[in-house]
């Protein structure tokens, strides 16, 4: 680490000269690899813009100068060449360094990034700020990784390429998506239009035509179709070019000395700017190369060879729904699956695989997908949206006004419900229950364990009349044998254990083997004996069985991995103060009005008191 050794801010980097570039680069990557091998974390997205963060700190001056990354995830060498350098090995961990951009972590994480396609948006912002207050510097949104299959970018490029401020987009396309095409024409191509001389010469006939009455009208106009249908011939830059922005590129996004020089010579162009990179994802480890997916975020991995270290359990919730998928598409032909870019994070490989035609991934898009699903399934077509719980946050809008309202019989599967651990707070599913919660007529339901998140995905689609979502953890189950499909009836709770003390343990999901655990402890050192219900129909509620355990038990303690502002405790609150239920105490017990931060999801959970011990904690506290 000859050269990296010497950097701890973008200003030692001005330092090098360009020829030593590409070893700090060589450096940072390995540095990268060897540090996240430990930790684990998110890996061939950084490896992939090693070059271009360099060349944005050698030709930019951060932090007077805006530099907006989208996704986040791609920003570990931006870290590390930001004064974070020294505890990279912190990352993603609790008192670490954020996975993600965060404006409380550093003055150069000028806006926090966890979601995706907000970095024009917010790029356009900071612009017209600039402008309002007379000031002069630069702003770059970097935009890749997906992002801009979102619709908030589109958004975004409409607005700011109308305003003629100055701002420059770097497009990170590292996947061929939009140009496969980085050839020596299109490269002249780009040397011509970004050269001062060239944009001198547009100004200056520009200025020309404009003083010779109708005449120069028609020479501009056929000048601007000259200079549009040539450019549409070489690179794909037109549909930019329309929505306001000048295009330049495609370059090869891991030549520094050519990023360098394009970057200097559009620094002061005064207008929307777009920049078009290639880059390979994962770049510099070849495991993280050939399989960019499996790299793109995990756990540790030997450095050297890149095996990823197995982690030992039962399987996780995901891939529990993955294969009942699989399973239900065999027995319902008709059966459909969408997810929003996580096919792979959703478990949907193996039925991505056996029914390709019933398969559609729409990109990182949740707005899209949930009435792109709804129309489908409002054709009677059994059809499941499978999404991360915090990204279905994205689709809310559509969610009441689309399928709710219009009483579309969609069942969302929502995915990493509840404390997802080490990607932190723009990654914790703990709104869900709150936010569905407020929408009419439809149902919201948590498993205990494997068999029962089987079982709830049978039933939603065997009745399959009305929006159902299903949500369930992060990780690994509970470790029971799954075999077949029950039908569970609506929308009965589960009475697992009749307690004497009168207290009334009401559990939702995740909490539900907590609570048991916790309930025999009390009873074998202290005691006491609760009542334990397994609540998975968190709307609606089982009122029959609620009012009779109300009858009998005076505390009542609701355990939920969600927020507790919003969510099934306060459900409870309402219900007793509706039915002018006396002399009852309610204790809600959940997600506290605040931000989570990140650590592994069994550290966070027990600092939440919502493990066991904490359980027995809250019980011995209302007892």
């Amino acid at each position: 680490m000859r050269l990296l050794d010497k950097i701890n801010s973008p200003d030692d980097i001005k330092k090098l000269k360009i020829e030593q570039l590409p070893e700090l680069a060589k450096e940072v990557r390995k540095y990268i690899i060897e540090t996240i091998s430990h930790t684990g974390g998110h890996l061939a997205p950084s490896l992939g813009v090693i070059e271009l963060t360099i060349a944005l700190l050698y030709v930019h001056n951060p932090p007077t100068d805006k530099i907006i990354w989208d996704v986040g995830h791609q920003t570990y060498g931006y870290k590390v060449l930001t004064g974070r350098k020294d505890r990279l090995s912190t990352i993603r961990q609790y008192g670490g360094i954020s996975g993600f951009l965060r404006r409380d972590e550093s003055v150069y994480d000028v806006w926090g990034a966890g979601h995706a396609s907000t970095s024009i948006s917010a790029a356009f912002g900071f612009a017209k700020n600039r402008d309002l207050s007379n000031e002069d510097y630069n702003i770059t949104a970097v935009i890749g990784d997906g992002s801009l299959t979102g619709g908030l970018a589109f958004e975004g490029l409409n607005n700011a390429g109308a305003s003629n401020s100055e701002m420059l987009v770097i497009l990170n396309d590292n996947a061929m998506s939009i140009s496969p095409n980085v050839g020596a024409l299109s490269k002249y191509l780009t040397e011509i239009v970004t050269s001062p001389l060239y944009q001198k010469l547009k100004t200056n006939i520009w200025d020309i035509t404009g003083k010779t009455g109708e005449l120069g009208k028609h020479l501009r106009t056929i000048a601007r179709k000259l200079e549009d249908s040539f450019k549409n011939m070489i690179v794909p830059g037109m549909l930019f070019e329309q929505f306001g922005f000048d295009y330049y590129g495609p370059i090869d996004g891991h030549n520094i000395n050519e990023l360098i020089r394009v970057l200097r010579e559009i620094k002061n162009i005064k207008k929307p700017k777009l920049l078009h990179i290639l880059t390979t994802k994962g770049k510099g480890f070849k495991p993280a190369e050939l399989n960019a997916t499996k790299y793109h975020g995990l756990s540790k991995f030997d450095s050297d060879t890149g095996e990823v270290m197995k982690s030992e359990g039962p399987p996780s919730y995901t891939k529990i729904f993955g294969d009942a998928m699989v399973e239900l598409a065999e027995k319902y032909p008709e059966l459909v699956a969408i997810t929003a870019a996580m096919g792979t994070g959703t478990g949907l490989e193996q039925f991505h695989e056996q029914f390709p035609e019933r398969f559609f991934d729409v990109g990182i898009a949740e707005a899209h997908a949930i009435v792109f699903s709804g129309a489908i399934a409002a054709e009677g077509r059994r059809t499941v949206a499978a999404i991360y719980s915090t990204f279905l946050q994205r689709a809310y809008d559509l969610i009441i006004h689309d399928i709710a309202l219009q009483k579309i019989p969609l069942v969302l599967a929502l995915d990493r419900a509840g404390i997802v651990g080490e990607d932190g707070p723009t990654h914790h599913g703990v709104f869900d229950i709150a936010y569905l919660r407020a929408v009419p007529e439809i149902v919201i339901t948590a498993p205990k364990d494997e068999q029962e998140l089987r079982n709830l995905l049978f039933t939603a689609l065997d009745s399959f009349t009305r929006t159902w979502a299903i949500r369930y953890p992060r990780g690994s189950g509970v470790g029971i044998e799954v075999n077949g499909f029950e039908k569970i009836p609506f929308p009965v709770w589960e009475l697992l254990k009749k307690g004497k003390n009168r207290i009334l343990i009401l559990a939702v999901g995740s909490m539900v083997y907590p609570a048991l655990d916790a309930a025999k402890i009390v009873k074998n050192e202290h005691k006491i004996s609760v009542t334990v219900v397994n609540c998975r129909f968190i709307k609606p509620m089982d009122e029959e069985l609620l009012l009779d355990l109300l009858k009998s038990n005076r505390k009542i303690l609701t355990i939920e991995e969600g927020t507790v502002n919003g969510g099934f405790g306060e459900e409870i609150a309402a219900f007793i103060q509706q039915n002018d239920i006396k002399n009852k105490k309610l204790y809600i017990h959940g997600i506290p009005d605040e931000f989570i931060t990140y650590g592994k999801r069994a550290e966070l959970l027990k600092i939440l008191k919502l493990d066991v011990d904490g359980i027995v904690e809250k019980i011995l506290e209302i007892a």
